[in-house]
């Protein structure tokens, strides 16, 4: 039961009749006629009980993107019901209208439209939707919360696809697919040309040349259906905001940004999520649509509040492939937890595949490090240069082991990935 505000404002109204003319059974009078009112107007109200309520709810949508959820409230009673509903969505979901008025005659259903603006990436869910149901009066009111569950999950945005045509465009180039061949890409023939000044001398077919009495060089096509492994680091250190953002999505955005361009040039994708156990998976021979799969299985991905356990990634990548691969690391830079997990199990991974460290770095860093005016600042800019100093020193470390190292501010970190990419390619080191 509920207390509407007209009640309260007739209660206020008889408190200040029975000041004015003071008297025990006038006070008693007054609030017996308001019980009395409420209680008809509850009993003449519709039962929330004869309600039914049904959910659509979109399968998924893009972070920052609008959603619909379509509530269908049946009467199944024998009373017309007169009230309010609100849809319990999370915080996060942005419910802009989640409380609503409703009106429905016995026997009849109405349909009602949830528009959400999701806040976060994830699985949103709500359970319940509560209804008050008023009497004609509108002095009280039943209540009552009706099980309704309903899942909505909310897929990264993926920002960093507007930079996918220029890089496949770069691929096809490469690839021989566009009118420029770049020299020296890969390792399988493809086809002769004349000798232009700046060609590799290494290229020169000189059989063609004595049959032409021209100079004739190879032009090669970069090796196809290569294996890409893309490692996405879920502990602890992928929870720090950078930019206004936790650096695991940034993550997700690189690794997206990866996986589409690799697909693109005919390589295999496969794409592991970890801290301690294998949290998601995405096989490259997955049936269906490549983006879809990796979108769907990162959704529901969050920062564990727990070390790395970087032992794992040998047996992981070995259980992916068998073969020399791309393996790409996305992790933090942290020296501690690289020195301690990733260091000791690197030499594995690089005895067989190519090897990628691809991390965040915090612009915030350079501009600390540039203010020295006050005490504190200078206390701060020493902070700063001190921990610029440990990235610059891991990263040389990691590359004196053969690894290549981007380390790249969030919005330049997937792009640059992507460019290191296309430059292995190219010297067909892939």
């Amino acid at each position: 039961m509920a207390i509407s505000g007209r009640l309260v404002f007739l209660a206020a109204a008889g408190t200040a009749a029975v000041l004015l003319f003071p008297g025990t059974a006038a006070i008693w009078l007054w609030l017996l006629f308001l019980l009395a009112a409420a209680a008809a107007d509850l009993l003449a109200a519709g039962s929330p009980r004869a309600l039914a309520v049904e959910r659509t709810v979109p399968a998924a949508v893009r972070l920052t993107e609008p959603a619909t959820v379509l509530l269908t409230v049946r009467n199944e009673g024998s009373r017309s019901l007169r009230g309010s509903f609100r849809d319990g969505w999370q915080p996060s979901a942005g419910a802009r209208n989640p409380v609503q008025r409703l009106r429905i005659p016995a026997g009849e259903a109405r349909r009602f439209e949830v528009s959400l603006l999701p806040g976060r990436r994830g699985e949103l869910r709500s359970g319940f939707v509560t209804v008050r149901s008023f009497g004609p009066l509108g002095l009280a009111a039943r209540q009552r919360t009706l099980q309704s569950p309903a899942v909505l999950r909310v897929l990264p945005p993926f920002h960093a696809k507007r930079h996918l045509p220029s890089k496949l465009r770069r691929l096809r180039e490469l690839d021989g697919n566009a009118s420029v061949q770049l020299r020296g890409a890969g390792t399988e023939f493809d086809s002769l040309r004349d000798y232009v000044r700046g060609d590799d001398v290494r290229s020169i077919d000189w059989r063609a040349t004595a049959r032409r009495r021209d100079t004739v060089v190879r032009t090669w096509r970069p090796e196809r259906d290569r294996r890409v492994v893309l490692l996405l680091d879920t502990s602890r250190t992928s929870a720090a905001r950078i930019a206004d953002e936790p650096r695991l999505d940034t993550g997700i955005e690189a690794v997206l940004l990866l996986a589409m361009l690799a697909h693109g040039g005919a390589d295999r994708v496969d794409f592991l999520a970890f801290d301690r156990r294998i949290r998601a998976r995405v096989q490259s021979g997955s049936k269906g649509n490549l983006l879809n799969h990796l979108v769907t299985a990162m959704a529901p991905l969050e920062a564990e509040l727990i070390e790395a356990d970087f032992t794992l990634v040998p047996g992981a990548v070995r259980s992916v492939s068998t073969r020399r691969s791309l393996v790409v690391l996305v992790t933090a830079l942290d020296s501690g937890a690289v020195e301690e997990g990733l260091l000791p199990v690197l030499p594995q991974l690089l005895e067989k595949h190519v090897v990628v460290i691809a991390s965040v770095r915090d612009p915030e860093l350079e501009q600390l490090r540039r203010q020295r005016e006050t005490a504190t600042e200078t206390f701060r800019a020493a902070a700063a240069e001190r921990a610029l100093l440990d990235r610059a020193a891991m990263t040389a470390q990691l590359r004196a082991m053969g690894a290549e190292v981007v380390d790249e501010t969030p919005h330049e970190l997937p792009p640059k990935l992507a460019d290191l990419y296309i430059r292995l390619k190219a010297s067909g080191r892939l």
